[in-house]
């Protein structure tokens, strides 16, 4: 799960850039994490805690709002 996140931090500024090289830095000023990262960990607490999967990724989409979150999750 950690490489996942770091992986999304990495990537986070080249979301919508098809890149092809592997000559790049890794942190950038701009990196940030996205829903990828907030669902994640949402996911992490409902295996670990037993909380649904619907009630786990609710509550961290409401704690981290504005993070790329598709249409058809926000309904």
């Amino acid at each position: 799960m950690l490489g996942a996140m770091i992986g999304d931090i990495v990537g986070s500024i080249y979301e919508w850039d098809n890149i092809k090289s592997t000559d790049f830095v890794l942190f950038q000023p701009n990196s940030t994490f996205t829903d990828d990262t907030v669902l994640t960990a949402a996911t992490e607490k409902a295996i670990i805690t037993r909380m649904s999967y619907t009630d786990a990724y609710q509550d961290f989409a409401r704690r981290y709002p504005g993070r790329g979150y598709g249409g058809n999750f926000s309904r």
